[in-house]
């Protein structure tokens, strides 16, 4: 008779600790023998800090006095169970080699914390989910996989409860639910919240136990039918449902959605007219579709995501819903009987006016802030303290939020359609050319983001890659395009994309003339015998 191993896996902060005593005083309870070692990270994602149990599977009554021996440290391919709060902490135990196919138990969460290394890239630097996902499932006997982060934040309680909770549905242990629950209910203080999260993990991963059994039980025998497993989701209900391919549907639903959301119907349906342009152009340029639809898919991403840009109504909107309230109160764990304030900061400048007056106007508005920049002075800006806990505050918000008849009248409006339709016929004029340069071109898609001049630098790299790049031989302008896109999102300073354009062939950025600001220097600073206040001066010629 062997122990039963539990390898846990925990950030910083995130109760592993917990845990660990939590189920060796399940164990006592119920009495069983455990025994517990923990190897503690360096930091919340530079390492994990992992805690390891074993359980002897046979009551201490029944062992007539003797005491099992357990080991210190867990060995590699000797696990029943692995129990992990972050996806990609899962995956890093599985590389080391501590699940195997034959014997091991994976239960994870589907919740990310993006490491350091992926929140410096430019672009979208995270891990491949998928893949990890497929290192879980191809390296465990079977898997579970949920969204431990969610359910602690709909449970009002931390990710350790619903941890034991989705240890306790997979029935690892000879433990009785009452068991766990009576540990849980000593803890006092929060002992109730605990409670919730550990009931709605029990009830995940044991459904998901009682789905595998029935999957392999049809598997091996035909007779049952396997209609009867789990009902599908219900699909989109809009009169779009199959138009695009199957490996377009799923992003085109959720961009249809929120063009929707957005500007309402007649926005989702130039959305749609957009998209089709783009599915009809790689169906001529890839019949067999042999790249899946790629071109078309990333479009359906992009395209939503620039077509939903950022303005004070969108802002507006989103700060004034009532899921964005409910998410503060879980966030600060305000009660029934708490009194919750919250404020927020806003400083619209004249950009953002702008955006909403006519074109005929803006320009305008725009020249007289620039003009007060070229005196020296600050950009125009209207600092606002909007408390959106009162009456007052979420009456002005939702008004500024029901600003949407406006937003197609405004300039921005106009502007952004205008390079969206650029872009749009350099995808279509690219794919029409050659299936790869149209899918280099949709994918600078991804230079649009951010806000403010993050998001206008986006705009004008991808603008003058498509002047400049897009129109040579096919084979060169889709080299030349995806060497400028990668050179652009490595680098926000813009030397690399500077340095990549010249190398194809194309004009460097133009330079941005920048103000002359005068600075005069403090009197204490003042080289001896400087006579009266000396200048400084500093010029930005940055593109």
């Amino acid at each position: 008779m062997k122990p039963i191993t539990l390898l846990i896996c925990a950030l910083g902060g995130e109760g592993g600790g917990v845990l660990t005593e939590w189920l060796v005083d399940v164990a006592r309870h119920a009495g069983y023998a455990a025994q517990s070692s923990s190897i503690p990270g360096v930091a919340q994602r530079t390492g994990a800090t992992t805690y390891y149990i074993e359980v002897f599977p046979v009551p201490l009554a029944e062992l007539g006095g003797k005491r099992p021996v357990f080991s210190l440290n867990p060995v590699p391919g000797a696990l029943d169970a692995i129990v992990s709060s972050e996806l990609l902490e899962t995956a890093r135990q599985v590389g080391n080699g501590m699940s195997s196919p034959d014997r091991t138990l994976v239960i994870t969460s589907s919740a990310r914390t993006l490491t350091t290394q992926e929140r410096m890239q430019l672009g979208d630097g995270r891990a491949d989910a998928g893949d990890m996902l497929k290192l879980v499932q191809g390296f465990s006997r079977a898997h579970q996989v949920f969204d431990m982060a969610a359910v602690a934040r709909e449970s009002g309680t931390v990710v350790s409860a619903v941890m034991l909770g989705a240890v306790a549905g997979s029935g690892l242990f000879p433990f009785q639910r009452k068991d766990y629950e009576a540990v849980v209910k000593a803890g006092g203080k929060g002992a109730e919240a605990s409670l919730r999260g550990f009931a709605r993990a029990f009830e995940i991963v044991g459904q998901g136990k009682q789905q595998a059994e029935f999957v392999a039980q049809v598997l091996a025998d035909p007779a049952l039918t396997p209609g009867t497993l789990a009902p599908q989701a219900s699909p989109p209900q809009h009169r779009h449902v199959g138009v695009f391919p199957q490996p377009v549907e799923e992003v085109f639903h959720l961009g249809y959605a929120r063009m929707l959301e957005y500007q309402g119907t007649a926005y989702a349906e130039l959305y749609v007219r957009r998209l089709r342009q783009v599915l009809e152009a790689e169906r001529a340029a890839d019949p067999d579709a042999t790249h899946g639809h790629a071109t078309t898919k990333e479009m359906a991403r992009w395209l939503a995501l620039w077509m939903a840009f950022d303005d004070i109504v969108r802002v507006a909107d989103l700060k004034s819903r009532s899921s964005r309230w409910q998410r503060v109160q879980r966030e600060v764990k305000a009660g029934d009987d708490d009194l919750l304030k919250v404020y927020d900061h806003f400083k619209p400048g004249v950009p953002e006016f702008a955006a909403l007056l006519p074109p005929s106007l803006a320009p305008r508005l725009l020249a007289w802030d620039r003009k007060r920049i070229l005196r020296g002075q600050q950009p125009w800006a209207l600092p606002l303290k909007v408390g959106t806990h009162s009456v007052i505050g979420m009456l002005a918000l939702r008004t500024l939020a029901g600003l949407k008849w406006l937003r197609v009248r405004g300039s921005r409006y106009a502007v952004e359609q205008q390079m969206i339709e650029k872009w749009l016929a350099g995808v279509v004029q690219g794919t029409q050319r050659h299936w790869q340069l149209g899918h280099e071109i949709a994918l600078c898609g991804r230079l649009i983001k951010g806000y403010g001049s993050t998001n206008e630098r986006g705009k004008e790299n991808l603008l003058h890659v498509l002047d400049h790049l897009a129109h040579g031989p096919v084979e060169a302008a889709a080299q030349a395009v995806a060497a400028a896109r990668n050179a652009a999102l490595a680098d926000d300073a813009g030397k690399a994309l500077d340095a990549a354009l010249v190398q194809h062939g194309a004009p460097p950025r133009p330079l941005k003339a920048q103000p002359i600001r005068w600075t005069r220097q403090p009197k204490g600073l003042q080289p001896a015998g400087a006579g009266m206040i000396p200048l400084s001066t500093t010029k930005e010629t940055t593109p």
